[in-house]
């Protein structure tokens, strides 16, 4: 239910009307765009979302040409920002999102829930550059501001919550992450009943939480069951299933069930490709686990190869500050250093562990693990003096906890 106006013809229609009339028809335009693009966090609407994009971006600029400032403004900003955000398409969509939270506050005052969502997007885009601590105040006021306006038992609520313990996992903060996480389930459950999306996304959060803290036991339930849930809510081609599937086969690749990981994690790599495109973060993540993979079972040129593309769109996409680019640096050294190839190694150790402290502090477990992998390296060589140096940066704990478990067995 479409149809298209010759060039020619839409500046011949827009030469002949005056101020007011054009005004007119640039706000009708603007509300039609608005109403028409569908929410970009439902994957289904993402076609009609395409295809709504050039006319949103032309309406927001005729929006700027004449000075239009309203909540149907402020909704297409919104909008369009949220999908290019779900796209991987952070430098278009920072400009969007940041003027529809600054429209919403100036039009709606800061007490107001779509101010809240604004805030929520915005810090999600930050949060996915990798800027957490640009993130954390804006993941807090939407926070606040959703419990005074819904109170505290509320679907909002409780995504904010699981939003701000995504946002501690992500730090390294996880002892504050999760009782939020937990919070936000229960709430889920007690709201939504046991099957909704939300409910999946909780367990899925709440898994990889106690993955990436080594309780593989207690994770492993918890991420089939989010995985199953999913298939059945979502179908079985869908980005939140892919998530799914390689968070499990990385769970199964750390409890060294190689075999059960591979084809998971091959299943996720073509569905992330199918669904969210060959350039996009996800794909990146994906072929970074399997290279780690093959790089645990000796299968280093396949390794390289996959590790040396996932460093490349991560930086494509992400910049070349972002901590996921240092991990891939970080994981490109893991395996030339496996390979004795510790000319080539050292640098990349030495870059990733420099960004890591700039963009997650010294006590963070991705800097720990950059460290300790770097020490180990020289050790490996005979640099005992190198090694020993790195060792001394470790936080005091994790010193202390290092001596325990070497003086383990022999008290």
């Amino acid at each position: 239910q479409a149809y298209s106006i010759a060039r020619l013809v839409q500046e011949v229609v827009k030469a002949e009307m005056d101020e007011t009339q054009g005004r007119l028809w640039t706000e009708r335009t603007i509300g039609a765009i608005a109403q028409a693009f569908p929410d970009a966090e439902e994957y289904g609407n993402w076609p009609a979302c395409d295809r709504l994009v050039p006319h949103a971006k032309v309406s927001i600029q005729l929006a700027t040409t004449g000075q239009i400032e309203s909540e149907t403004t402020s909704m297409i900003l919104a909008r369009t920002g949220d999908y290019l955000r779900e796209r991987a398409q952070y430098s278009e969509a920072e400009p969007l999102l940041s003027k529809a939270l600054a429209t919403r506050k100036r039009l709606l005052g800061d007490e107001h829930p779509d101010v809240a969502i604004s805030l929520n997007h915005l810090a999600m885009l930050y949060e996915a550059q990798g800027r957490y601590s640009e993130a954390k105040p804006l993941y807090e006021e939407a926070l606040s501001t959703r419990k005074q306006l819904l109170g505290n038992e509320h679907p909002d609520v409780a995504r904010s919550l699981n939003n701000l313990a995504a946002l501690y996992e992500n730090q390294g903060h996880y002892s504050k992450a999760e009782p939020l996480y937990q919070e936000a389930l229960l709430m889920n459950k007690q709201l939504l009943g046991n099957e909704h999306p939300d409910i999946a996304r909780s367990l899925n959060n709440l898994a990889a939480l106690y993955h990436h803290q080594g309780r593989y036991s207690e994770a492993e339930p918890i991420y089939q069951e989010a995985l199953a849930m999913r298939k059945r809510l979502l179908g079985d081609e869908h980005p939140d299933v892919a998530t799914s599937l390689n968070n499990l086969a990385g769970l199964y690749k750390n409890q060294r069930r190689y075999n059960e990981a591979e084809p998971i994690y091959q299943k996720a790599l073509m569905m992330n490709k199918q669904l969210l495109g060959d350039e996009h973060p996800n794909v990146a993540i994906t072929l970074g686990n399997l290279a780690g993979l093959y790089n645990a079972q000796g299968r280093y040129d396949e390794a390289e190869l996959l590790y040396q593309k996932a460093l490349l769109m991560n930086k494509q996409l992400l910049g070349d500050e972002h901590p996921n680019v240092a991990a891939s640096l970080s994981n490109l050294a893991v395996l030339y250093s496996n390979q004795g190839r510790y000319g080539k190694a050292a640098p990349l150790y030495q870059e990733a562990l420099a960004m890591s402290k700039r963009l997650l502090g010294n006590e963070h477990p991705q800097t720990i693990r950059i460290l300790n992998s770097l020490a180990s390296m020289y050790k490996a060589q005979g640099h005992t003096h190198k090694a020993s140096s790195l060792s001394k940066q470790l936080p005091k704990k994790r010193r202390q906890n290092k001596k325990q478990k070497n003086n383990k067995g022999f008290g």
